[in-house]
């Protein structure tokens, strides 16, 4: 038995490429300085590696502007209120859903409640997938933002981020697109209708935890949610208005960053080994996201095929029904989720998710809420046939 069976990549996948711990630790020993603080050779070669990192996210995510609108954040929900807050004002109305993870349903809330911004929460179908026509009937002269949970973090339903552009578009409002349980998972190109596209670093862009971001299009304006330094422009009262530093306050996680940067690299290493179309840096990340779904939704439908067998266990969702990632949760009868979490942890050394997910709305909605959630099994790339092996006997042996 190993120590460890991980199965809860849906909250941050684990391990990370090798490349990706080498690298943030060699950066950080030869350039743990502050860049574009200083004219040194060293923080400009630190500058230097900030913005590469930007161009290759600009080109991983269809981004055809310029690389200085990818702003970097703390996370993904420092960067969904960075885009919600910045486009938002008393009277301003959003739309949202019930399948929002709350880094979008508090931020939603408290701008609802504490800044005078309507919502309209949308409501999705029992499978959990969303009407593009849904979106649309609830547009209003005052909205200015609708927010697109691109899959969700419970269920794994990919929703038609395409349709829900055309919507977006020929209304003239704003898509706001939080990609965290689909960027590095699947391809995301921006010039499809996406205004401000919201990242993580630590999930499917096998980057380290502390870094996220978000990226603008040229025609969208965010207030500030943060003033301080940039380290340009100093002698200005207010926050400079070029991008990124209209956006990034303080100094930057250079090591996370980093670490984005060699995982960058290892997608488009790993793409040249799968029938990229060409040698660009889009095309190498594409090839390699698509063997990626291909190997993580292998492992997920082992399992759900496995868990369907099982007369105690109650599915949410069905994986085989629209595009989904490989995210497969399920309650059991007569038994808590977090029991069965934690029965795994202690007997079977197998780590998964249990509970509300920071989503309640979806438990809501599957009518989960009340007995505390579900348990959640999210394989990644990097799990192994073996690791699934005994997974599914420890689930016979436990629920069976």
């Amino acid at each position: 038995m190993k120590d460890q069976y991980y199965f809860d990549n849906a909250a941050t996948t684990w391990p990370k490429p090798e490349p990706v711990y080498q690298y943030m630790d060699s950066f950080f020993r030869s350039h743990g300085v502050n860049p574009g603080r200083s004219g040194s050779l060293l923080a400009v070669e630190a500058e230097q590696m900030i913005f590469t990192t930007r161009r290759l996210l600009a080109e991983f995510f269809g981004f055809a502007g310029d690389p200085n609108r990818v702003v970097f954040t703390l996370n993904a929900t420092d960067s969904l209120n960075t885009a919600l807050r910045g486009l938002l004002s008393a009277g301003d109305h959003m739309v949202i859903s019930e399948l929002d993870h709350n880094a979008v349903r508090r931020t939603a809330n408290h701008l609802e409640r504490d800044f005078g911004v309507s919502v309209t929460r949308v409501v999705p179908d029992s499978r959990g997938f969303i009407n593009p026509s849904q979106f649309e009937s609830a547009i209003i002269p005052s909205t200015k933002a609708l927010v697109l949970n691109h899959a969700s973090n419970v269920v794994g339903t990919v929703q038609d981020i395409h349709a829900i552009a055309e919507v977006s578009n020929k209304h003239g409002v704003p898509l706001v697109v939080d990609t965290a349980q689909t960027a590095g998972v699947l391809p995301i190109d921006m010039s499809c209708g996406i205004d401000v596209l919201t990242f993580t670093g630590h999930k499917g862009l096998y980057g380290p935890t502390g870094v996220g971001g978000l990226i603008v299009n040229e025609d969208v304006h965010l207030k500030p949610l943060r003033f301080g330094g940039t380290g340009v422009d100093s002698a200005s009262a207010f926050q400079p208005e070029g991008y990124p530093h209209a956006l990034e306050a303080g100094t930057l996680s250079m090591p996370c960053i980093a670490g984005l940067h060699a995982a960058q690299e290892w997608f488009a290493e790993l793409g040249a080994q799968h029938d990229a179309k060409d040698n660009s840096h889009q095309a190498l990340c594409t090839a390699a996201m698509n063997h990626i779904h291909h190997v993580e939704m292998a492992h997920a439908r082992s399992i759900s095929t496995h868990l369907s067998t099982l007369n105690k266990v109650t599915m949410l969702g069905d994986i085989d029904v629209g595009e989904h990632i490989a995210v497969v949760s399920f309650t059991v009868d007569n038994m808590q989720a977090q029991q069965v979490a934690e029965m795994l942890d202690a007997d079977y050394h197998i780590c998964v998710r249990a509970g509300l997910h920071c989503a309640p709305g979806v438990h809501r909605l599957f009518e989960t809420a009340e007995i505390g959630g579900a348990v959640r099994i999210s394989p990644g790339y990097y799990t192994e046939q073996q690791d699934v092996e005994h997974l599914l006997v420890a689930l016979t042996e436990l629920l069976g």
